[in-house]
């Protein structure tokens, strides 16, 4: 250790501080490795650098060309290790970022990392605020949220649902031009930026030029998109007496954990806010907790104002804002809030932070089912959380009495108020794939008209099978224009997964916790088809029976079902308590048809019913 004390450079770089088994505890950078590092290993009074500093056995050191250099290495490696000592967004890999992607007709959709194949708009720390600020640019703009590549001149011949309810221009068959559609991205792009009043002004120019021009339809449509921007900002807060670009930063400690809001301030109003907690260490001073998190948060931040506000000094604050600089290709600016209005801003969002943290620690933790949604969604490469999984599932009996299920779990919960059955009217062999396409056509198509007991559309669709259901399913969602629904198909017999686009099955431990909630769905699904199925069966039964007794008629059969509730009922009713609705003669017919089968089609029905009752698996 002294040896390498003495020959440490005097350049910018990192160094990473390790105990004795090698496990790095800190991560840090300096502009003067040697004199950064050493001053370790003088007198300390700071506590929670002693505590460190009786952990460490070891360091070592990556020497860097520049001081900015060394900043976004020491995100990198903090990302990467996740030291002890160091301070740290919880989840961060798990916010999501709005992005519009690089496409003839670009598309609107959440991402979990950036890459250079779009414009990112985030980081976000509200799965559900990022769904919603993607329907308010389905709504105004109508921008495309499916995966369909598009070609020119268009294949597709139909529109999907989207079009239909106004969410969508339908590029995919040729109803809106490659120009006209970059003009709506355009115009998205400046709302996602937070420039409301630019853009309703540029739309309120077009609109008088439509109507200079007569084209009075666009001239309405225009009208309607600057009113439903109106109301949309007509709730954000003046924050600032002039056109100030602006992000806000403030925080309120809790036992461990930080909550550190930041209010984005454009054109002097608020347009919006995000809170992240941090896992803060013990004796963790103020600006040990800002530095490390503007680091963190604008090393990934795709949009940077020209102006950060601060509730303390940073560290080495000249080389920050140089980094902010170069990574927004212009000046910005940080600054300490110490009076005035600024100052009064800072302490409104200390404040909005605080209640933030109150909240979250109010809240009851979320259970198991949330963290099998998580390693769902992690596994099957999902974009959104699929907080509403519907399950499909087939009974019949050698193609009779054909039934389909259709089973809801929202956030890993049954929802059985909005369970579906259907009836198989169209197939009358042993299909189960024709049964199955049937059932997916008939939900789908009732979404398309707007049905509400067929709406909202799933997260992600569930199959009780394997590769043929799977295909079968899959080409109806493609038919239909909803092939960006998720869909994967579970086999019974070795629980694969699979998954379109996919050769082979995904295969988890059996103790996963999702591919647990996958086959609680699965099963639900499996046991509300089969109830259903056999209710059916019983039905048929007891009309077959019923209609073979003389003296038996319609309102005779509806007394027996009031009074007994079931075939099951009757069944087990004597002489005497048939005899209570029945004439004698009738009810004794009744009674010996039941127990003793005139035939043997009959007989088979009634041992095939009771089976059914029983357990018995359906085929």
């Amino acid at each position: 250790m002294e040896a390498k004390l003495q020959n440490l450079p005097a350049e910018p770089g990192v160094y990473l501080l390790k105990d004795a088994q090698g496990e790095i505890l800190y991560v840090g950078k300096a502009a003067s490795l040697r004199d950064r590092v050493r001053s370790y290993f003088q007198t300390l009074t700071d506590p929670k650098t002693q505590r460190l500093m009786q952990e460490v056995s070891d360091f070592e050191y990556i020497v860097t060309r520049t001081e900015r250099d060394a900043l976004l290495l020491e995100a990198t490696l903090i990302k990467s290790h996740q030291p002890r000592y160091n301070i740290r967004l919880k989840d961060d890999k798990r916010y999501p970022y709005i992005k519009i992607t690089d496409e003839p007709f670009p598309r609107v959709e959440i991402a979990r990392r950036v890459a250079r194949d779009g414009k990112y708009f985030g980081p976000y720390t509200n799965s559900d605020a990022v769904r919603e600020t993607i329907k308010i640019l389905q709504k105004i703009f109508r921008l495309r949220t499916c995966a369909l590549d598009i070609k020119d001149p268009p294949v597709r011949k139909r529109p999907c649902l989207d079009h239909y309810i106004g969410l969508c221009d339908a590029p995919c068959v040729g109803a809106i031009s490659q120009a006209e559609y970059a003009k709506l991205v355009e115009e998205a792009t400046l709302f996602l930026r937070g420039r409301g009043k630019d853009l309703i002004e540029e739309l309120q120019q077009q609109m008088e030029w439509a109507v200079e021009r007569l084209e009075f339809e666009q001239a309405a449509r225009l009208r309607d998109q600057i009113k439903a921007l109106e109301q949309l900002f007509a709730g954000q807060r003046e924050l600032a007496p002039r056109p100030t670009e602006r992000d806000v930063i403030g925080y309120a400690l809790g036992n461990g954990t930080a909550c550190v809001q930041v209010f984005f301030v454009r054109r002097g109003k608020l347009v919006g806010r995000e809170s992240f907690f941090v896992e803060v260490p013990s004796e963790t001073s103020d600006t040990e907790l800002i530095t490390a998190f503007v680091k963190q948060y604008y090393g990934k931040a795709e949009q940077i104002p020209k102006e950060i506000l601060v509730p303390c000094a940073l560290d080495e604050p000249e080389a920050i804002e140089g980094w902010l600089s170069e990574r927004r290709q212009g000046p910005v600016r940080v600054k300490v809030a110490t009076r005035g209005p600024a100052r009064k801003l800072l302490e409104l969002v200390a404040h909005n932070a605080e209640l933030a943290l109150r909240e979250r620690a109010a809240l009851p933790e979320r259970g198991a089912e949330w963290e099998a949604l998580q390693e769902l969604q992690k596994i099957l490469h999902l974009p959104t959380l699929p907080r509403r999984i519907e399950a499909y599932d087939i009974s019949n009996l050698y193609g009779q009495h054909a039934v389909g299920s259709m089973v809801v779990f929202c956030d890993g919960m049954p929802k059985k108020s909005q369970y579906r059955r259907f009836r198989i009217e169209t197939v009358s062999q042993i299909d189960d794939f024709a049964m199955l396409a049937e059932v997916l056509r008939r939900r789908l198509e009732r979404a398309q008209t707007g049905d509400e007991r067929f709406l909202p559309l799933p997260d992600l669709i569930l199959i009780d099978g394997g590769k043929g259901q799977l295909s079968a399913a899959r080409a109806v969602l493609r038919q239909l224009g909803f092939e960006k629904i998720p869909t994967l198909a579970l086999a019974k017999e070795h629980e694969h997964i699979f998954v379109a686009h996919r050769a082979q099955p995904i295969v988890l431990p059996h103790d996963d916790p999702a591919l647990q909630l996958l086959q609680r769905v699965r099963d639900e699904a499996h046991r509300f088809a089969v109830t259903y199925h056999r209710a059916m069966r019983r039905r048929r039964f007891l009309e077959s029976v019923l209609d073979g007794i003389a003296g038996l008629g319609p309102v005779r059969k509806q007394r027996l079902l009031q009074r007994f509730g079931s075939l099951q009922g009757i069944q087990r009713a004597s002489v005497d308590q048939l005899c209570e609705v029945l004439p004698e003669a009738v009810a004794r017919r009744l009674y010996d048809a039941l127990r003793v089968p005139s035939s043997s089609a009959t007989k088979s029905l009634l041992e095939r019913t009771n089976g059914a009752r029983r357990g018995d698996p359906s085929p």
